[in-house]
C-alpha cells in the first residue's frame, strides 16, 4: 500500500489525519538531521497496528509532501 503523506514539523502534538485520500500528519519533531522522518515513521506504524520496518519513505525524504510504502496489510482506521 502506498500512501500520500503531508508532514507538518514541530506542531504542538503528535497526530494523524485523513483527508480525503491524503494523510496529513502533525510531528514535534523539526525537520533536522531526518528527526521528522524517524517520527514520522514510528507515528505512521503506531497507526497502522504494523511495525516500524514495514514502513518505508520512498519519496520526498527532504519535502513535506510524501510517499510512503506500508509493508504489511494494513488496516487503515
Amino acid at each position: 500500500m502506498i500512501l500520500n503523506i503531508r508532514v507538518n514539523p514541530k506542531a504542538s502534538r503528535n497526530l494523524v489525519k485523513k483527508e480525503n485520500d491524503t494523510f496529513r500528519v502533525y510531528l514535534t519533531s523539526p525537520a533536522q538531521e531526518g528527526l521528522a522522518n524517524r517520527q514520522l515513521i514510528e507515528l505512521l506504524a503506531e497507526y497502522l497496528k504494523v511495525k516500524k520496518c514495514q514502513v518505508r519513505i520512498i519519496k520526498g525524504a527532504k519535502s513535506r509532501n510524501k510517499l510512503v510504502k506500508v509493508d504489511a496489510p494494513a488496516t487503515l482506521p
